[in-house]
């Protein structure tokens, strides 16, 4: 099992998404240390960061491929980005503090050496976390969970899944390849959605159960939380986390 007592709450890009005030009432960041810190402190179990690499090779937070300006970030060295370096946050965090760590794989990954993959440079960074923290790895990209499942054996693995890659997909996708968890956005298992209205979602997470799946949705709402909690779901990955924590606890 991977997470205790679900379901989880876990902090999406640390508080959430955007810049939020903390529970100390200060802006923060998404993707931050302070962001991390602050889900945390506001009662969160895990927390979700986003990870991509640089021209140089490091392992930097970032949801999306390029900086605010425009630039690709695979194009720029890590300190011409200004972002934070993946080994920083994990300094930085207590021993301990859980982390879901989506991995954003980029197409210079299909032609680089080998060593040069965002999969060989994670890595070693997992292997030594695992010693200090429970750690889950998720990402669209099923080649970059196949790699590290041999990697990284200890370290349960998560697809994701979304829209054009849909929950009928997604959930034998993972089981099939040998993955540990599903996780889908809620614009792809709502209960609006056709899918969950041809085959509800509590079928489905029994499904992913029964497949020895663990089933993670993102990013519900706190009006909307207790639904997917009646729904079985094992984790939630959400941007209020004192919102659903109230709504589900």
């Amino acid at each position: 099992m991977i997470f205790d007592s679900p379901p989880a709450v876990i902090g999406h890009r640390g508080l959430g998404a955007g810049t939020l005030p903390g529970p100390d009432g200060v802006p923060v960041a998404e993707n931050t240390l302070e962001s991390m810190l602050a889900a945390v402190r506001a009662g969160a179990s895990w927390v979700e960061i986003d990870v991509t690499r640089t021209a140089d090779d490091a392992l930097v937070l970032r949801h999306d491929p390029t900086t605010p300006d425009g630039a690709f970030i695979v194009g720029r060295t890590a300190e011409e980005t200004g972002l934070p370096r993946l080994e920083e946050i994990f300094d930085g965090l207590p021993p301990g503090v859980a982390v879901d760590v989506d991995v954003k794989t980029v197409l210079e990954d299909a032609v680089d050496a080998p060593s040069r993959r965002t999969g060989a440079l994670l890595a070693p960074i997992l292997r030594r976390e695992a010693r200090r923290r429970p750690l889950l790895v998720t990402s669209f990209d099923p080649s970059l969970l196949t790699f590290l499942k041999d990697e990284v054996p200890d370290v349960p693995l998560g697809l994701l899944t979304w829209l054009r890659f849909p929950l009928w997909h997604g959930v034998p996708a993972a089981a099939g390849l040998g993955f540990q968890a599903v996780a889908v956005h809620t614009a792809s298992c709502g209960f609006d959605h056709p899918d969950t209205r041809l085959r509800p979602l509590d079928q489905v997470v029994d499904m992913a159960h029964k497949a020895g799946l663990t089933f993670m949705a993102w990013c519900p709402t706190a009006e909307n939380a207790p639904s997917y909690a009646a729904a079985g779901v094992d984790a939630m990955v959400v941007n209020d986390v004192p919102g659903v924590l109230a709504a589900v606890r």
